[in-house]
């Protein structure tokens, strides 16, 4: 098999945060893939839930220091690291008091019902991005998991195509379990647009309802294959999966071939 590096951009990633389909997966596959030859790093957020002192986290000087500018206002991106153990997988948490600290309203480790989210999903895709490019760790496969990192296939496309860290990387989503229970906020296009992202890039969502659903379709729209995780993904989701040519496996494929169904798929890529 043929060496090939793979960023994985997830949402949870156990035991940084409490057991659940999402985050198992987000330290199993790595894990596993790391197990099969891939050479692996990850991402998260640095949720408010998660324990720096337990898991032994630390910034990181040499990548944190930026401001990422949403909605014209500053928002300083800190880098933090932590060793996921035993496989040694290095595991860098995106970081900022606006987005990520806990809060009493908070219904769900990593916050789902906020008003904010289309911020936090901006930051975290945009911080994400600028962290890879300062590691210097150019990735042949880019995984991202979960509906806060849906927004990173669409930067990679239009803000980051002609980088030399992401020239050529193929960019794999995967539909996992968890939703948004708050509407996304409306200003989301406008948002993005001041990002670069032209009226052309965002028409066809426009109109749609703001809701997780439109967080799938325009990750999917942006990727080169999908991995359709969540046994009971919404079967709008399904057909728009299959409508769109690209390449795809089911869970059904995944519940029969196990880790062996995701090394395939990276490789055919």
């Amino acid at each position: 098999m043929t060496n090939k590096r793979i960023l994985f951009i997830n949402q949870e990633i156990n035991p940084y945060l409490p057991a659940s389909p999402v985050s198992t997966l987000g330290k199993a596959l790595p894990v596993a893939m790391q197990g099969k030859g891939f050479e692996v790093r990850t991402f998260m957020p640095k949720f408010g839930n998660v324990n720096e002192r337990r898991n032994q986290l630390h910034e990181v000087i040499r990548l944190s220091g930026m401001n990422i500018i949403i909605d014209d206002n500053d928002h300083p991106l800190i880098i933090k690291v932590a060793s996921l153990q035993p496989s040694r997988i290095q595991v860098y948490f995106i970081d900022n008091d606006d987005y990520f600290q806990k809060l009493d309203s908070d219904e769900d480790a990593v916050g789902s019902n906020r008003q904010d989210n289309d911020e936090r999903a901006i930051f975290y895709a945009r911080g994400a991005m600028e962290t890879a490019k300062k590691l210097r760790w150019d990735p042949k496969i880019i995984h991202v998991a979960g509906w806060i990192s849906s927004l990173v296939p669409m930067y990679i496309k239009r803000m980051y195509s002609d980088d030399t860290s992401f020239k050529g990387a193929k960019v794999v989503y995967s539909i996992v379990p968890g939703k948004v229970s708050a509407p996304i906020d409306e200003r989301i296009f406008s948002k993005l647009k001041e990002d670069g992202f032209t009226a052309r890039d965002l028409k066809k969502f426009q109109g749609m309802q703001l809701d997780t659903n439109l967080l799938h379709k325009m990750a999917i729209d942006f990727s080169h294959a999908i991995i359709i995780q969540d046994p009971d993904a919404d079967p709008e989701i399904i057909e728009y999966v299959k409508a769109s040519g690209k390449p795809y496996i089911m869970p059904d494929q995944i519940e029969t071939n196990g880790m062996e169904a995701y090394a395939d798929f990276f490789n055919s890529l």
